[in-house]
């Protein structure tokens, strides 16, 4: 059966649970592919930032480290969630480690770049922190390129969260 809206899927935790995304029907979901060790790793305050603006409106952050580009996240799900907490006091939901790209993607990116290709309808995420912006009715609304901030994203929030 073909995947028709985010909650079709499931994903482990950053401890190791499994997560129904069903579980977030109705709510707005930022997800995004993370890493430890990159040039965009300070956006993680920045995605604490609109967590604590806009989780009580009903928006959730997913973050999915991923050590596909450059290895910048080797580290274990334990390390990576340590790290997370120490140097930027996340406290949206962490995920489990997983691959974006390749043999091994996870199906929820899979679905996530068919249905919100990136520049010239690449399917492929080209580095951390490509964010994906879902909708209450569990449908893609857009998908952003690791240089967009969080900040950027608030209006794109806000709107998604009115409707």
């Amino acid at each position: 059966m073909a995947e028709h809206s985010i909650n079709d899927f499931e994903a482990s935790d950053i401890t190791g649970h499994t997560v129904r995304l069903s579980d977030m029907a109705g709510k707005v979901v930022l997800i995004v592919n993370t890493a430890s060790q990159c040039g965009f790793t300070p956006q993680f305050g920045g995605l604490e930032a609109l967590w604590q603006a806009y989780r009580d409106q009903g928006l959730v952050i997913m973050g999915f480290p991923s050590n596909e580009f450059g290895h910048q996240d080797p580290g274990s799900n334990e390390d990576i969630n340590s790290f997370c907490q120490l140097n930027y006091g996340v406290s949206f939901p962490m995920m489990a480690k997983v691959e974006v790209n390749g043999g091994d993607t996870h199906p929820l990116f899979g679905w996530l770049k068919t249905e919100a290709p990136g520049l010239l309808g690449s399917k492929a995420i080209k580095w951390n922190f490509t964010k994906f912006l879902v909708g209450r009715d569990g449908q893609v609304i857009r998908r952003y390129a690791p240089q967009d901030t969080p900040e950027k994203l608030a209006a794109d929030i806000e709107a998604a969260l009115a409707t």
